[in-house]
């Protein structure tokens, strides 16, 4: 009896020991641009602490689970000023931080992570779209957790196509960005069985944006820039520097509707989507914020999720850890989406549903019903293992 109470009090002394011990420290870095970019719709103007915001509210959630496991999870913020060097940046931030959420454009990105090639940091996007980060220019210590272009193209093609809407009047900005929104969309256009009846160009010829005889000019010039178009069943935009595609909808000559970037646009994730527990976290993040959750937002935290997933089903904070938990078969993530998502093993890409929205209401999620895969449905959006020009050891 002696020796069992004896024994009993050793098992509390070692377990108190092992409570009181100091947590493990898991830093994650924040690296973007300082300032903001002006959006067209003065309701949409984006937030000071846009994105960050959600990695923050993903620390908490972390450390939630975090001290039951020991495990203590901080963010530290750097904000790149015009003309800063970017590699250095990273390369400080990564010192003091095993994991790095990156908004950054592709070729700043690019340099973020040739720094940090021989590094133990893991870097992952949240801010860019371009596809050729995940085909040609990936890197192996890139996770992308933002959707691709051909990830945003296909899902508004498949609920076209899903509506009957095949032939598209396709309108293309004249800025780099909009090209590649356009190339995307024509390869889905093929991808699903859609046709691109025309083809049309806006150019930016600059000047002021808003003047008091905007709408005047607005209401003659969108008419006349969309008449004689061939019979079509949408007006398909490819806008991504916001010149032009906001002010599309109901003022083409035709009484068509508009997608692609305005009026029904894909997207990562959207204030209005209320669907699978989505409530939840839209609520928390609005007391938290005093403002509505932005795709930027949740793609931080899905980041910063990622993270504390596969470090409390490692059980380590080591970013080697974590990183081959997360390219392993093992790892999936849940993220208000209707079903938990995965990486990409050939591309380090997230797979992910995308939301169609009307700048009020989700109209649908894709992938549509009927667009069938051999492995996951998922894999209908965005460039597949088969296509992949993507090589990671």
């Amino acid at each position: 009896m002696i020796r069992w109470l004896v024994g009993a009090v050793g098992l509390s002394v070692v377990a108190t020991h092992a409570l009181a011990a100091d947590p493990v420290e898991i830093g994650i870095g924040y690296l973007g641009h300082a300032g903001v970019k002006s959006k067209l719709s003065l309701v949409e103007q984006p937030a000071g602490n846009d994105g960050i915001a959600g990695a923050r509210l993903a620390i908490d959630d972390n450390n939630t689970t975090g001290k039951f496991l020991n495990q203590r999870f901080t963010l530290e913020e750097v904000r790149l000023q015009e003309g800063q060097d970017v590699a250095k940046a990273a390369t400080a931030l990564a010192g003091r931080n095993g994991f790095i959420i990156a908004d950054l454009p592709p070729d700043a990105l690019l340099k973020a992570a040739d720094a940090l090639r021989d590094s133990k940091t893991v870097l992952f996007n949240a801010g860019s779209i371009d596809d050729r980060l995940r085909e040609q220019d990936c890197r192996v210590n890139v996770i992308h957790v933002a959707p691709t272009r051909t990830m945003l193209a296909d899902a508004l093609a498949q609920y076209l196509v899903w509506k009957q809407w095949k032939r598209w009047l396709l309108v293309v900005g004249s800025h780099e960005a909009d090209k590649l929104y356009a190339e995307a969309l024509r390869r889905a256009a093929a991808r699903f069985g859609a046709r691109i009846v025309q083809e049309r160009t806006f150019e930016d010829a600059g000047g002021a944006r808003r003047t008091d005889s905007g709408v005047t000019l607005i209401q003659r010039q969108i008419p006349v820039f969309s008449q004689q178009a061939p019979v079509y069943d949408v007006l398909v935009a490819a806008d991504e520097s916001e010149v032009f595609a906001s002010y599309l909808p109901y003022r083409t000559w035709d009484p068509r509707p508009v997608a692609g970037s305005a009026g029904l646009v894909p997207i990562s994730w959207d204030a209005a989507h209320d669907q699978w527990g989505a409530i939840q976290i839209q609520s928390r993040f609005v007391k938290l914020n005093s403002r509505r959750m932005t795709a930027l937002d949740m793609v931080a935290w899905t980041a910063v999720r990622m993270i504390g997933e596969a470090a409390s089903r490692t059980n380590s904070g080591a970013p080697r850890s974590v990183y081959d938990f997360l390219r392993g078969p093992d790892f999936s993530i849940a993220a208000f989406k209707g079903q938990r998502l995965t990486l990409r093993d050939w591309n380090l890409q997230l797979r992910q549903p995308v939301l169609l929205v009307d700048g009020r209401m989700v109209v649908s999620v894709s992938p549509q019903e009927g667009f069938l895969h051999q492995f996951s449905e998922l894999d209908t959006l965005g460039v597949d293992r088969p296509e992949t020009k993507c090589k990671l050891p």
